[in-house]
């Protein structure tokens, strides 16, 4: 147990007190230093320790970077992240340890001396002043003689002051050092425990963390033992195919890539005429993509399109210059002339790029006539690309979530012609209209190319009421899902038979000058693939086969891909020539437009195969009109 100053043996002043009081001014000396020395190791060891979690953080760092260049490979992009979040998480719970120990340890002990020890100090000086006072007073009241009554007098009042004030600055004194033993143990022992609080939560939350992560950790064991099995079984694999290729026939023929399932593409090295310099020739990297030639002059450098559209293109083999193996790309725009390194490999690239072309038209074919196909025979052809749902891509229009005619939702037919959906009963009304008016088909069961759909989101249901119910008759209404099947009847045919709602102007032109100003109308709007004009101008009137005499009385089917869709869809004569006697397909070919050049074949070979025996029967006509370009 420890010993305090005895408050009566400071009034004494003994020899005793005294030798107690040096023990605990020493033992307050000593406690003092070896605070000092705790509180300079404690912020050395936060110092280390931040300097730790700053390197764990920058192995961190580190750790992110193998994550960015596995990328593609899941399974260790997954367990890097997964320990890298948990790492970060010890990271987190390692500051808040640092941070705490620094609160613990420096801060309370530091309370400690500074709110006792200065003050112990002060109170000491004053007591050694009084004491060394005190002896001088004791001094000078043995000195006065007996024969002197008044400076007898005058020191023993002085002694008996001093003696007072001593005794008041000798108790305050060992109060202080007695609250100072006193409370060194309350602060030291909850500084210490609170760093050992501190540690606690640290290894409570690490334990947390490393269970929670224990499922992942056993997760990615398995993977790793897998990754370890497939590691072991791609070297294998790599070695074997190492030593096939080793021993195959080097012949040193120049290797091609041709793969006919994946729409004839075809890769290789061919040497490329310059166009300015028929005496310059640089070898560069061919392949065909998309119904495209490209090349590339180093791996450096991007890609270069030769020929945007294999679909304008003749390829034949050229035998009248020099060098050999050398063939010929034709355009209406440009040619190339390209150079294999053998007869062999230059007929693959001829074989290749015409299969190309062929591979084109006859896709295009396959999508328009999917139902064709499921009733005929199994044929061995090529899979059409997949495109998304319909219904979906339609209900994307604006107003398309309602029938256009009586409003009920969740329409499942549209009208191809005039880019409209509708509910199942206002379909069979337009199916009696006929398909020159409104040609009806299914967005569930029906196939429908992207220009079709992309009427349907363009124009739908909003623009078209916008147009034909502009101007209402008075006292009719517009009837609702739960109207009888009269009324809706009558409105539609009020609505796109005789078109009585749209705005026609009562003081303007007569008839024909109406249908003059609209026919320019829908020449012009169709220049500028304005579908939403396109359907105004039909709405108020315009033949959709209105020759523009300004224009050499050139129809309408030389604008946008899309306006050329809406005017076939309407009827518009595709065979239609003008003042030169050239038609749209001819116009087309000579502005390089593919997608209308396309378009219009298609329909035609539609034409001609509703015509013929079976849709497969006339696939191979497809040939004969792509070479009806360059005759």
């Amino acid at each position: 147990m420890d010993t305090f100053l005895d408050f009566e043996e400071c009034i004494r002043d003994s020899p005793a007190f005294r030798q107690s009081l040096d023990k605990c001014e020493s033992d307050v000396a000593e406690l003092e230093s070896r605070v000092e020395k705790v509180m300079k190791l404690c912020s050395q060891m936060v110092n280390a320790g931040q300097n730790y979690t700053s390197c764990n953080q920058l192995f961190l760092s580190g750790l992110a970077e193998f994550t960015a260049y596995h990328k593609n490979d899941s399974v260790i992009v997954n367990c890097l992240r997964q320990f890298s979040q948990g790492l970060q998480e010890m990271i987190q719970f390692q500051t808040m340890l640092f941070d705490q120990t620094q609160r613990a340890i420096t801060q309370q002990l530091t309370n400690l001396l500074s709110q006792f020890v200065p003050q112990i100090r002060d109170t000491r000086r004053e007591f050694v002043r009084i004491g060394d006072d005190l002896d001088a007073a004791v001094v000078k009241n043995a000195q006065v003689s007996r024969h002197k009554p008044v400076d007898a007098e005058r020191a023993t009042h002085l002694l008996l002051a001093t003696r007072k004030c001593y005794q008041h600055f000798a108790l305050d004194y060992c109060l202080q050092l007695n609250n100072f033993k006193v409370q060194q143990k309350l602060d030291i022992l909850n500084s210490v425990f609170s760093y050992f609080h501190a540690q606690y939560t640290f290894f409570h939350q690490g334990f947390d963390l490393l269970r929670d992560l224990e499922p992942t950790m056993k997760t990615m064991a398995s993977q790793l033992s897998q990754l370890s099995t497939d590691c072991a079984a791609k070297r294998k694999d790599l070695e074997n195919t190492h030593l096939l290729v080793q021993q195959r026939d080097a012949s040193g023929e120049a290797v091609i890539v041709c793969n006919p399932s994946d729409e004839g593409t075809i890769q290789g090295y061919l040497f490329k005429r310059s166009r300015k310099k028929n005496k310059t020739w640089k070898r560069c990297w061919f392949f065909t993509e998309n119904n495209q030639l490209i090349y590339s002059k180093s791996h450096k450098e991007q890609p270069v399109v030769l020929f945007d559209d294999l679909r304008l293109c003749a390829v034949k083999s050229l035998d009248v210059i020099d060098r050999r193996f050398c063939f010929e790309l034709l355009s209406v725009q440009k040619c190339c002339v390209l150079q294999a390194d053998s007869e062999e490999l230059k007929l693959a690239w001829i074989n290749a790029v015409q299969g190309c072309i062929d591979m084109a038209y006859h896709d295009q074919v396959m999508d328009q006539n999917t139902q064709v196909k499921e009733s005929s025979a199994p044929v061995l052809v090529p899979d059409p690309p997949f495109h998304p749902p319909a219904l979906g891509v339609a209900l994307r229009g604006n107003g398309n979530q309602r029938c256009c005619d009586c409003g009920e939702a969740e329409p499942r037919w549209a009208s191809v012609n005039l880019g409209i959906t509708m509910c199942i009963e206002c379909s069979g009304i337009h199916r009696s209209l006929g398909v020159h008016l409104s040609k009806v088909r299914s967005l569930t069961l029906d196939s429908w190319e992207p220009e079709q759909l992309k009427l349907l989101c363009v124009l739908g249901n909003e623009v078209i009421n916008g147009i034909y119910e502009r101007n209402p008759a008075d006292g009719l209404q517009k009837p609702s899902s739960g109207s009888p099947r009269q009324d809706k009847e009558q409105w539609i045919r009020f609505k796109y038979v005789e078109k009585r709602f749209v705005t026609r102007d009562p003081d303007g032109p007569g008839a024909e000058t109406s249908k003059l100003r609209a026919g320019e109308k829908l020449y012009q709007a169709s220049l500028n693939g304005d579908l939403v004009a396109m359907a105004t101008a039909l709405a108020e009137g315009a033949e959709v086969n209105w020759s523009n005499p300004e224009r050499e009385g050139r129809t309408a089917l030389i604008g946008s891909a899309v306006g050329v869709c809406l005017l076939l869809k309407r009827g518009a004569n595709q065979y239609a020539a003008d003042e030169k006697g050239n038609d749209p397909l001819s116009i087309a070919i000579e502005t390089a437009h593919a997608d209308i050049v396309t378009l219009l074949r298609m329909a035609r070979m539609n034409e001609e195969m509703r015509d013929s025996e079976g849709f497969f029967g006339s696939v191979g006509k497809i040939r004969y009109y792509y070479y009806l370009l360059f005759i």
